[in-house]
């Protein structure tokens, strides 16, 4: 047997400080939308890898700025506070694939490019500087809420999402940041970390971040049908599995709020999708 790749501690270290459950939902998220917008193959497989290095350049900076933090607090789930890798391989890291991100999506068009670069450039202004004011949740809608044009803008006739797309992303976003920090409070506080949540406080952040996911799902619900679409029996079954996730999770969160909260609103997250792609409705 051969022995072990030396690589392979710094590599799966590397992986992990990308954040890679929220990375490859995003970018599951980002194949059902561009699915259910009518992309062909090579532009679907474009669009999913574009996002990939994308959200791994969110991941990564976002471990390397709070490397110190992270330390600080004993942070054993992070490979940079264990030594397993250093914030200058993954600042490295990071800036290599948003160069890529921005690479990969300049051949879906104009648009996917600004709008990709508008979106990330949200993301990192929340890593680097946002994350700790009150305003903290605004690069997430912003983000979120640009997050379904970047299938359709990657359509050889580009098109920006229907308003009532964007609005069901944006309010996901609100949903994904209010609950992504919970189990991190504690942690936060103690190094002067100060944004939305945090002045909120736990439950209420958990209580607006499912209604949230609600109005989302009722956007998608509701949208095509405000458009002249008839209502669509798969829409209407979808909202349903939201609201019941929802109330799971509202449940869950009131008995104390943790990571298995966000992760059913990240489930949520992909209900959403799927409830928009049953339908057969373009976001277009």
């Amino acid at each position: 047997m051969p022995p072990p790749s030396h690589a392979a501690g710094p590599v799966r270290a590397l992986a992990m400080s990308s954040h890679p459950g929220p990375t490859l939902v995003v970018t599951a998220l980002s194949v059902i939308l561009g699915v259910s917008a009518g992309l062909d193959a090579g532009r679907l497989a474009l669009l999913a890898v574009a996002v990939l290095a994308g959200q791994l350049s969110v991941g990564w900076s976002n471990d390397a700025m709070d490397a110190r933090r992270d330390t600080a607090v004993g942070r054993t789930d992070k490979p940079i506070a264990r030594g397993e890798v250093s914030a200058r391989t993954v600042w490295i890291a990071a800036a290599v694939s948003v160069a890529a991100a921005l690479a990969l999506s300049a051949p879906l068009g104009a648009g996917m490019l600004v709008a990709h670069a508008v979106a990330l450039a949200s993301a990192w202004s929340y890593n680097l500087v946002l994350k700790r004011t009150a305003i903290s949740v605004v690069p997430f809608i912003v983000s979120f809420g640009l997050f379904p044009s970047l299938a359709t803008l990657s359509l050889p006739a580009p098109a920006l999402a229907a308003p009532w797309a964007s609005v069901a992303g944006a309010a996901l976003g609100v949903a994904v940041h209010l609950t992504n920090v919970l189990p991190d409070l504690d942690d936060d506080a103690a190094t002067g970390v100060r944004g939305l949540p945090h002045r909120l406080g736990a439950t209420a952040s958990a209580v607006i971040a499912f209604a949230a996911v609600e109005a989302g799902a009722l956007a998608v619900l509701l949208g095509p049908v405000i458009a002249g679409a008839p209502v669509a029996v798969a829409g209407a079954v979808g909202f349903a599995l939201v609201t019941a996730l929802a109330g799971v999770g509202l449940v869950r969160a009131l008995r104390g709020a943790d990571r298995t909260v966000f992760r059913l609103v990240m489930a949520a997250a992909l209900l959403l999708a799927l409830q928009l792609a049953a339908t057969g409705v373009s976001v277009a």
